[in-house]
């Protein structure tokens, strides 16, 4: 199955909520998605983690799924995360988003217990085997508890054919070094880890999934053009200026660091929802400061 042609920024969407009722703010998202095409970035992923997928009633992800998709209108690529607790609920999921338009589908092994790799490999399978677009594998630790061995993700690649993907979050460069050399460059890969972002490119990365582009992405974009221009010290300095405000967002939580630097630069979208607190007050003011210091 042909990878579609996913690179470069890959920003992840926020799901707004109303201020008051606690509902889904659908103009906001409409508004968060245009500003996201207008700056230029290179693809969109609704409903993960920056999205709050995992908070959301079915009847709420389908709402957000269907309306993202709808916005985007094919301008750019989406991914769509579809992960779930159970596969038959990832398959749902996975087949609402392609009978809307995704391009692709994110997929998580997220689990109440700890899952084996044969588990997981059927987890896979069983997914690719209920729709013809293509798996971005994603393997996060920090956030599904499960950490999938360079040996299973190329184990999974080989053996699922929709599996054409792979983000890595672990934070671990050797990682994706293994990935490229065992998959001799076949096997596209993405960071999701904001601050290894010009290694990972460096290291051969296709792409960088981020919710960063929400509020700094011109600097995002540069990063990869300079990268794409193999012009090292010029990524290296824009990578440096924006590397304190990519540290921040990542120590402070998405939905939150997201949601507040929205809502400072005009887009009010909302907090995240609970059990998620709100960005505190002293961190709303390091945040505007680190903005500032960006614009």
């Amino acid at each position: 199955m042909p990878t579609a042609d996913i690179h470069g920024i890959i920003g992840y969407t926020v799901t707004p909520f109303d201020l008051e009722s606690d509902g889904l703010d659908l103009g906001a998202l409409s508004r968060s998605i245009e500003r996201l095409i207008a700056a230029g970035i290179n693809a969109i992923a609704p409903l993960g983690s920056t999205g709050e997928g995992a908070y959301l009633s079915d009847q709420e992800w389908q709402l957000v799924c269907k309306h993202s998709l709808n916005q985007v209108a094919r301008r750019v690529p989406t991914i769509v995360s579809v992960s779930d607790l159970t596969t038959a609920s990832t398959i749902r999921r996975a087949q609402y988003a392609q009978a809307h338009g995704a391009d692709a589908v994110m997929v998580l092994p997220m689990s109440y217990w700890k899952l084996s790799p044969a588990e997981i490999r059927q987890h896979y399978q069983a997914i690719g085997d209920s729709i013809d677009i293509p798996i971005m594998l994603y393997n996060n630790p920090a956030t599904s508890g499960t950490d999938m061995s360079v040996d299973l993700i190329m184990d999974i690649y080989r053996s699922v054919p929709n599996v054409t993907m792979v983000k890595e979050s672990t934070g671990d460069i050797e990682r994706m070094h293994r990935l490229r050399d065992l998959s001799q460059g076949r096997l596209p890969f993405y960071n999701g880890c904001n601050p290894l972002a010009l290694e990972a490119f460096k290291a051969g990365a296709k792409g960088w999934c981020t919710a960063a582009p929400n509020l700094i992405p011109q600097q995002n974009i540069q990063l990869y053009q300079a990268v794409k221009n193999n012009d090292l010290p010029a990524a290296q300095q824009v990578f440096d200026r924006q590397l304190p405000l990519l540290q921040f967002i990542l120590k402070g939580g998405l939905p939150a660091t997201i949601k507040a630097g929205l809502a400072l630069t005009g887009l009010v979208v909302g907090d995240p929802r609970l059990p998620v607190f709100a960005l505190a007050e002293n961190d709303q003011r390091q945040l505007w400061e680190l903005l500032n210091e960006l614009r």
